[in-house]
């Protein structure tokens, strides 16, 4: 990694001495892209990574006939469950920071998830009843990271979220987060309404925001509650809220009618904190 930055600080040192070449187009400079920590790129660092069991968020190969490392690279990557994405060559290119790419690019989590079962022993150690909230389809790191600040603030005892249609842990998360990503668990898995049914049998309850429910302030969200909020632009997929027990809707007096996903989720999250601690139904 320090090898990789060396290199990347060397190339936006020589990039700076080719502005009068740009001013001749009358062009402006680009401003150099920040570092990105958490993107490995090379066959020999990417088989490392997964051979050291650290979270991975996506894999990006090569379109093509891929031989010998990556062949591995791929076959290991599928045994742990890992998303693979083909692009172009082209756009690899375009995202390598060290343009010595190789064919493969990784994305790798800017912190470590949990399983769901974790997340429910943190409840039972402070004695409280579970409250977990299920992100189904979060595409936007700001959002996911706002989501995880107020969650945490909001006593939380953790997120699930699912391995694909959805942002990760990424640095954009982490930093947008102010810190929660290092407080707040977070689960990922590969089916979300598995995993709802799971949290049910566990005595959990699922409410699902939908603005087609019942006023949330007329909703009853006391006792083990799982919260399910939808993606930014679709809101909770058919199938997962058809799988919810209850749904809690936001009321909205104007013209515009929905919310952006972390104000709603921030929203719903203190309603169920004013209902536990400040008050009934």
């Amino acid at each position: 990694m320090e090898k990789q930055k060396r290199e990347w600080n060397d190339k936006e040192k020589k990039g700076a001495k080719n502005k009068r070449y740009e001013r001749r187009n009358n062009q402006m400079p680009e401003e150099p892209r920040e570092w990105n920590e958490n993107q490995l790129e090379g066959r020999n660092a990417i088989l490392e990574v997964l051979r050291s069991g650290r979270d991975i968020e996506k894999i990006f190969v090569v379109k093509g006939n891929v031989e010998g490392t990556i062949r591995r690279i791929i076959a290991m990557a599928a045994e742990k469950g890992v998303v693979m994405q083909e692009v172009s060559r082209q756009k690899l290119d375009e995202m390598s920071q060290t343009k010595n790419h190789q064919g493969v690019i990784a994305l790798v989590s800017a912190h470590d998830y949990v399983e769901v079962e974790d997340i429910l022993t943190v409840a039972r150690e402070k004695g409280e009843d579970p409250f977990v909230l299920l992100l189904d389809g979060i595409t936007d790191p700001h959002n996911l990271g706002a989501i995880l600040r107020t969650a945490e603030c909001a006593g939380v005892h953790g997120v699930i979220i699912p391995k694909r249609r959805s942002v990760g842990l990424n640095a954009t998360v982490g930093k947008t987060s102010a810190g929660a990503i290092e407080y707040m668990p977070v689960a990922r898995v590969t089916n979300i309404v598995q995993t709802m049914e799971y949290l049910k049998k566990e005595g959990l309850w699922i409410a699902c925001a939908d603005m087609k429910g019942l006023d949330h302030f007329d909703t009853n969200m006391k006792g083990p509650l799982g919260l399910v909020i939808g993606s930014e632009g679709d809101g909770v997929s058919r199938l997962v809220r058809e799988n919810c027990d209850f749904t809690a809707a936001i009321p909205m007096y104007g013209k515009i009618s929905s919310l952006n996903a972390s104000v709603a989720a921030g929203l719903l999250m203190y309603e169920v904190v004013r209902q536990r601690r400040f008050g009934k139904v």
